[in-house]
């Protein structure tokens, strides 16, 4: 008897060479496999499938197929399913005209590391790899409760990337659980290959430059957002997971925070403070005040800063500009060479910016010495690197036009905005524009872990209680 998909199959994947059929003679009868081979067990499908089929001395039915077969994952399908399976990465099972489909997805994936960007001094150095089965098997690990939700779809009209959404139903708002669905399903895309495709579709204002979700390499720091209240989003194929809601402040902590002295973490925190402040600000003051204010700083340092720049062809706004083109050109060659050649570059243009610029008199000292602490403070919060970079050459515009009072107005400007902001009910700005005092045990000051009793008032939850206060 004829099999009803083999062929049609074979034409709907365009005769592609990693689709495979295998028919099996038993005392059944025949059954036929569909499968492909680049993407499945080939090992647990001779073990699981075949071998126990051509043991069955008996005949068999359709029912009987089921017990037959070792595998664990297996279910009854329709016909029309079959194609939708096989892009899966199942495997298809035709017996007498119906038809089964067993999980026996294998492909190469990454052990699980510490992620480049997120290295630990102290806790667990495991990171998110491309696989999402192996992602959702970390995030159990941490989360071996009842109340953790895993809901699956897929997402893109031709990768259909597998999607996870994963909260805790006894602390996430339901409510924000609904929108983040609703927002996931409405995605109409022709494909999904990594998590920031997802968080994009996820923005409440779309256009705007500033990050409205976290993003995280590490587990631990997921189970943690978690149990806050936030909502994870895991994709096949991304080592990122996204998090929301989402708060600015969230970039101001890091997982070192939580292993670390709560005393020194205080210091850290106040640091990465001032390096936003450098990062952005430093340039743009330092150009208004060359130009507009040089009353505003001691005899000294205009001394200085006056035989330092007086020979220079430059004004003080193209130096500037020129030294910061020269420092990105930089970052975008060694971030892209093979690592040897990208430190060597480091090393070549170190020399040409630092040494052979100033005595060639192109550029002068105090400007190579402000712009580099302005890009060396970006990465005190690397997270943030892309919008301090851009709010760092609006402050200098703003600086080289206005003076200090341009400054002063967009420092309020942004901070109007970004206080405006407000992710699936968590003000942006949160626990500082709204004052929430609760919440300031984890702001820009950390207390012990003893002392959070509560979990944050920023963030929707059903279950404010953090821990009790037994033993404290």
């Amino acid at each position: 008897m004829p099999f009803l998909m083999q062929e049609e199959l074979k034409q709907k994947l365009s005769n592609n060479p990693d689709f495979v059929t295998r028919t099996i003679s038993c005392a059944g009868g025949e059954v036929c496999l569909y499968f492909l081979k680049s993407m499945t067990d080939k090992t647990a499908i001779s073990k699981e499938i075949i071998e126990p089929i051509l043991r069955e001395e008996m005949a068999f039915d359709f029912e009987q197929l089921k017990s037959i077969i070792c595998c664990a994952d297996i279910k009854a399908i329709k016909r029309k399913q079959a194609l939708e399976y096989v892009l899966k990465n199942h495997v298809v099972i035709e017996y007498k005209s119906q038809f089964l489909v067993a999980d026996l997805e294998k492909f190469p994936a990454r052990t699980p590391t510490e992620p480049p960007t997120s290295p630990n001094i102290y806790g667990p150095r495991e990171g998110f790899v491309e696989a999402l089965a192996t992602n959702i098997t970390l995030i159990r690990r941490r989360l071996p409760s009842k109340n953790l939700v895993i809901e699956n779809m897929n997402v893109g009209r031709e990768t259909h990337t597998k999607v996870s959404i994963l909260y805790l139903k006894n602390i996430a708002d339901k409510k924000v659980v609904k929108e983040i669905r609703q927002k996931i399903k409405k995605i109409d895309i022709d494909g999904v290959v990594d998590s920031y495709y997802i968080a994009e579709f996820l923005k409440i204002r779309p256009h705007s430059m500033f990050e409205q979700a976290g993003y995280q390499e590490k587990p631990d720091v997921t189970v943690a957002k978690m149990l806050e209240g936030r909502i994870a989003i895991l994709v096949d194929g991304s080592p990122i997971a996204v998090t929301v809601p989402y708060m600015l402040f969230e970039d101001l902590q890091s997982s070192n925070d939580y292993y670390t002295n709560y005393v020194y973490v205080n210091l850290i925190r106040i640091i990465r403070t001032l390096g936003i402040i450098l990062a952005t600000i430093v340039p743009g003051l330092y150009l208004s005040i060359r130009l507009y204010s040089y009353s505003a700083l001691p005899l000294n340092y205009v001394i200085i800063i006056a035989n330092s720049t007086k020979n220079l062809p430059f004004t003080p706004v193209v130096e500037i500009l020129f030294i910061l083109l020269l420092f990105q050109v930089l970052y975008e060659v060694s971030l892209r060479l093979p690592q040897y050649l990208g430190l060597a570059t480091s090393i070549v243009g170190a020399l040409v910016l630092g040494d052979t610029g100033v005595k060639a008199g192109l550029i002068s000292p105090p400007g190579v010495i402000v712009v580099a602490v302005s890009i060396m403070a970006i990465y005190t919060i690397p997270s943030q690197s892309a919008q301090l970079t851009v709010l760092r050459a609006v402050f200098v515009v703003l600086g080289a036009t206005v003076g200090i009072f341009g400054i002063v107005g967009g420092v309020v400007y942004v901070i109007n905005y970004i206080n405006s902001l407000n992710i699936y009910g968590t003000p942006y700005l949160a626990p500082f524009a709204p004052l929430i005092d609760s919440d300031l045990k984890d702001g820009l000051s950390k207390k012990p872990l003893i002392d959070m009793l509560k979990r944050p008032k920023s963030i929707a939850n059903k279950n404010t209680n953090r821990q009790g206060r037994g033993g404290v």
